[in-house]
């Protein structure tokens, strides 16, 4: 399993349910990647997307205790057993993780595979994700060339769990 995040360098993601920060090439790798794949999120991740849509020409699973939630085109699941349950039907490089935080704790321990943007710039946040470079079991196995949009500095990484 797959999990692809974007951070800034003290491991922050978000701040009143929205993104730190949006770069082009980051979302146009996000696309590449997760495109006809399947995407795990939690409630308020699906409803920080554009008009709290799903993504098109993927499989959206959606975890949240409100039993009433629903939305077209996402598969809504209850909890982690229902979702592990509905995940064992797809291929497990095809699932990719995507937020927010209590569902990147949730979901660590069962992805191998780590896709992170890490932008050189720390924000005010208020949602984190676990820093890798702390976890000895996760080791940086490729890395680009450090990138620049406008004046911010990132680098694509992926981070792989070491058996």
């Amino acid at each position: 399993m797959n999990l692809i995040v974007n951070v800034d360098k003290n491991w922050a993601i978000g701040l009143n349910n929205k993104l730190l920060v949006h770069i082009p090439d980051d979302m146009k790798f996000f696309r590449q990647m997760t495109t006809g794949k399947v995407v795990v999120m939690g409630r308020k991740t699906l409803e920080s997307f554009p008009n709290k849509m799903p993504l098109a020409n993927r499989v959206n699973i959606v975890l949240t205790t409100d039993k009433t939630y629903e939305k077209k085109g996402a598969i809504i699941v209850h909890s982690q057993e229902e979702l592990m349950k509905e995940l064992e039907k797809y291929p497990s490089e095809d699932i990719f993780v995507i937020g927010g935080e209590s569902i990147y704790k949730m979901m660590l321990p069962y992805c191998d595979v780590a896709h992170v943007t890490k932008v050189d710039y720390a924000y005010t946040a208020d949602t984190y994700f676990p820093n890798l470079d702390a976890m000895p079991e996760w080791s940086i196995t490729a890395d680009s060339d450090e990138q620049t949009y406008f004046d911010l500095e990132y680098t694509f990484l992926k981070y792989e769990r070491m058996k």
